[in-house]
């Protein structure tokens, strides 16, 4: 019971912090490497502190891991914080295949009855 508590925590960070546009475009461009926040920030129409809260938020979430070097605060992906969610939706996708081919074959059977 507490494992399945703090795994629907974790989801519900993970799944939260997905929600947001912004969010999602800094886990795009952390895909090509480790970037200092400033330069994520650059592109993006908001103010630096706007981002950094964003980061929060992701690193709250297991997302993204922060490391200070210096006065630079680089950013990097957390691969291991989207391995909960990837299970979770891949659990509920072959539940519900399985049931649509079930219905489909059902209702086949039954189109092909006299």
């Amino acid at each position: 019971m507490v494992n399945t508590v703090v795994e629907d925590q974790v989801l519900d960070r993970a799944y939260a912090a997905l929600a947001d546009p912004t969010r999602r475009a800094l886990l795009v461009a952390l895909r090509s490497g480790d970037a200092r926040i400033s330069d994520l920030a650059g592109p993006l129409p908001m103010s630096f502190a706007g981002v950094s809260r964003h980061v929060g938020v992701l690193e709250a979430a297991g997302l993204v891991r922060r490391e200070v070097r210096g006065r630079e605060h680089w950013l990097s992906v957390r691969p291991d914080g989207l391995r909960l969610a990837e299970a979770w939706i891949r659990e509920q996708t072959a539940f519900w295949s399985t049931r649509a081919d079930a219905l489909a074959a059902r209702l086949e059977r039954r189109n092909r009855q006299p």
